[in-house]
């Protein structure tokens, strides 16, 4: 048996802010965006530069009672994890690009890490994992 989680659905405030900070900010790519006119939505899919795994779904707010998870998503947790080839490279470009740290780079046993939000406010790891990480491989794998 294979199954894949294809997408992770972030609850945004607008697509064309959101869309704005993960491409511009975070050099996402934008995979998809196309209006659904029998929802009056969007489906907007963005994904890490070379990515072959997980994308984002942008998923605007379409309730009064989703407003409330923007940016909290998990409860003040860190919510994704972003894994890099170069971690001292993307974290340098994402400090020049505004990017908020809220908990500065870091070596730890299992690679090197800093925490920063999102334009929304939730959490996210930016990691290079060491290569004898079991993820490390799992990630070669895909490649």
């Amino acid at each position: 048996m294979k199954q894949d989680i294809v997408h992770i659905a972030l609850v945004v405030r607008d697509y064309d802010e959101a869309i704005d900070f993960y491409v511009n900010k975070l050099k996402f790519e934008l995979i998809e965006d196309t209006y659904q006119p029998e929802q009056d939505k969007r489906w907007v899919v963005v994904s890490p530069p070379g990515s072959k795994g997980t994308t984002l779904l942008l998923a605007k707010a379409s309730k009064p009672e989703q407003l409330d998870f923007i940016g909290h998503q998990a409860g003040g947790r860190v919510f994704l994890f972003l894994n890099t080839d170069d971690f001292w490279r993307d974290y340098q470009r994402m400090q020049s690009e505004g990017v908020h740290f809220v908990r500065e780079a870091a070596e730890q046993e299992y690679g090197t890490v800093a925490v920063f939000e999102d334009l929304y406010g939730n959490l996210w790891d930016l990691l290079q994992l060491k290569a004898d990480h079991p993820i490390s491989s799992r990630l070669k794998a895909l490649i």
